[in-house]
């Protein structure tokens, strides 16, 4: 077992992640402040004010189950503090979206198996390949060594992708041309246990949930990872892109039933107004958000804190 307290970056103090925040969720923002614009419009409260509200929401892709939740939330706190002025229930509305994804934010415990294996899934052009260029640096960052495998042994321009992060960040990648991607994988497992490597992040390809046959290979990889470690793999993480909006739900569900996910990691929202739909996540299939990325920069992947979040969201 080993064991590392997160470290900031050098170079992005927490005042300059709070702003690049602010910047990277400007779009989802500008969304929620029509929400937040409702209650200026709208000084009484009644019906005319929730159905204003309800549309905002939907349209910032809330969701209609979160959406429900929320409209309701702010009804009840309108009559136990018989509220009058539609202007009091813009904190309320920020109270309880908080709320709602607080259970999303759990970050990695500090105790983990040697090597700790990290199985990283998603559709094309998520953001997989990238996603673990980035993690990489983070866990280096924490004094830790990392092994990558290359286990989208479809495409040729992936494994290059991560060859060349490999390079950047001087980490050995265990990779073959074709061949099958459990074997690549197991293969890393061993040889970051003979190196006594920290992390091994493997990568596979990207397929879309209806895609039954490519669903039913990853399982067959988490399968085979469990021959070479028992206890592997011990995250399974999905990268969300999050201008997939709505769409992010499905996704969610159709690869934590077949990879029983620990985690998520939501790219992108930087250039979305769609990135509401971590509310739709928390209130329809929650699954822990472990880092969101703002930024094609390697510090602009960060621990997801929903405070920090909401709190972009709306200044």
């Amino acid at each position: 077992m080993f064991s590392s307290k997160p470290k900031p970056a050098e170079d992005a103090p927490a005042s300059d992640w709070k702003s690049r925040l602010k910047r990277g969720l400007a779009l989802t923002g500008a969304r929620l402040k029509q929400v937040a614009g409702v209650f200026r419009s709208h000084p009484k409260i009644d019906e005319a004010l929730y159905e204003a509200l309800e549309s905002q929401l939907l349209e910032a892709d809330v969701g209609v189950k979160a959406t429900t939740h929320l409209v309701e939330s702010l009804r009840k706190a309108a009559r136990d503090k018989r509220l009058e002025d539609g202007g009091q229930l813009e904190q309320e509305l920020k109270d309880f979206l908080t709320a709602l994804v607080a259970p999303l934010e759990k970050p990695l415990g500090d105790l983990r198996p040697r090597p700790f294996v990290i199985l990283l899934a998603g559709v094309n052009g998520a953001g997989k390949t990238t996603t673990i260029g980035k993690l990489t640096r983070l866990f280096q960052s924490q004094g830790l060594s990392v092994l990558l495998a290359a286990g989208d042994t479809f495409r040729a321009a992936a494994r290059e992708q991560l060859m060349a992060w490999g390079a950047r960040h001087d980490v050995t990648v265990v990779s073959q041309d074709g061949g099958d991607s459990a074997a690549v994988i197991f293969d890393a497992i061993q040889s970051a246990r003979a190196k006594g490597i920290d992390v091994v992040l493997a990568d596979t390809a990207g397929r879309l949930p209806t895609q039954l046959h490519l669903m039913e290979e990853i399982r067959k990889v988490k399968r085979v990872i469990a021959k070479a470690d028992p206890t592997a793999p011990h995250e399974c993480w999905l990268v969300l892109d999050a201008n997939t909006g709505q769409n992010a739900v499905q996704q969610v569900k159709a690869f934590d039933a077949a990879l029983a996910l620990t985690g998520l990691i939501v790219t992108k929202l930087d250039g979305t107004a769609k990135g509401g739909s971590v509310a739709a996540i928390a209130r329809e299939h929650p699954v822990p958000i472990r880092f969101i990325g703002i930024g094609e920069k390697p510090d602009d992947l960060r621990p997801f804190v929903a405070a920090e979040f909401v709190g972009a969201l709306f200044e």
